[in-house]
Order: C-alpha cells, then sequence, then structure tokens
C-alpha cells in the first residue's frame, strides 16, 4: 500500500501539481508532499517532472525551468544562484553495463552556486558540477566539472573558463510559469 501512496504521489506532481501556474502553490507541494527542500526565492517552473519524493534541495535565487527533468532517486542538490535550462536532465540512477542482473545503482548529482546547465544538457549521476561552472546546451556530462569551467560536447569536455568573480542573482518566479 505504501509503494502505491508513493506512486500515485509522484504521478500526482508530474501530471497535476507540475502545470498548476502558481510557484507558491508548486512550492508548498513540493515542500509538504514531496518533501522537498525549496528555498523561498528559488522557482520550479511549470512542467518540471521528478522521479521520487525526497532527494531534492534547491538554494536562494534558484531556478529549474519549464519541463526538466530532475532524477531525484539518488538526490540532486542545487546550490544558490542555480540556473537549470529547459528539457535539462539530472540523473542519479541508471545500471550497470556489465551486470548479467542488469543491477541498478544510484549516485547523487551536486551543483555548486552560480553554475548553468544549458538546454537539453544532460548530467549522469555521481557527478558534481563545480561553482560557477557551465554546461552548454546539449552536453552530456559524465564526470565532474571543475569550478569555473565551461564544458561542452558529448562527452562533455573543457572548452573554456568562466570569470570568477560572479555576483548575479537568477531570481526568476514569473507568476503563471
Amino acid at each position: 500500500m505504501r509503494y502505491f501512496i508513493s506512486e500515485l504521489i509522484i504521478f500526482l506532481n508530474n501530471f497535476i501539481a507540475n502545470k498548476v501556474p502558481f510557484h507558491f502553490v508548486r512550492r508548498n507541494w513540493y515542500r509538504k508532499i514531496m518533501k522537498f527542500d525549496v528555498a523561498d526565492s528559488s522557482a520550479v517552473l511549470m512542467g518540471v517532472t521528478f522521479d521520487a519524493r525526497k532527494g531534492f534541495v534547491i538554494g536562494e535565487n534558484s531556478v529549474v525551468n519549464e519541463f526538466a527533468r530532475m532524477d531525484t532517486r539518488g538526490g540532486i542538490v542545487l546550490g544558490r544562484n542555480v540556473s537549470v535550462s529547459s528539457r535539462a536532465t539530472i540523473l542519479t540512477a541508471s545500471h550497470d553495463p556489465n551486470s548479467e542482473h542488469f543491477a541498478g545503482y544510484e549516485q547523487g548529482v551536486a551543483v555548486g552556486d552560480f553554475a548553468w546547465i544549458g538546454l537539453n544538457a544532460v548530467i549522469m549521476p555521481g557527478v558534481t558540477i563545480g561553482e560557477g561552472a557551465v554546461v552548454a546546451a546539449g552536453a552530456v556530462v559524465t564526470r565532474s566539472v571543475k569550478p569555473f569551467d565551461i564544458v561542452a560536447g558529448v562527452p562533455a569536455k573543457p572548452v573554456g573558463r568562466r570569470n570568477t568573480d560572479l555576483r548575479y542573482s537568477t531570481r526568476y518566479q514569473r507568476l503563471f510559469k
């Protein structure tokens, strides 16, 4: 019965609650029902899906844009002033390709303050995105990214460095998004 209720809550989140056009309603749902740690100044925009209850922390002034996928089974921690672009995917669970039983595993993902994850980027389990790092659109990150590195490609590789004097805020809370 517990499994059924947990799966029902995830279904309700991904097909009803994530379409409510008011941040404060979704934020309260995420905190009370999904058991996420969501900062008051952060925003999870409409259409974002989650794979599990619990295991999601989003810091101050951070934003997860429309239709991103957050696989929270292994835990995701987003720092302050993080921007996760539309349709980005953060995975925390996978399978061992060499396992004769297709054994699964979970490894958390951490994203440092002021990091920026581009459109359609994919972050694989166990990766840490360093402070101020940028993951280019469409990149597939299979290894941790050093602070202030800019990575691109499949698999993602460093292509540049970012200014280390970052002072902006990514606070973004449009009323009907």
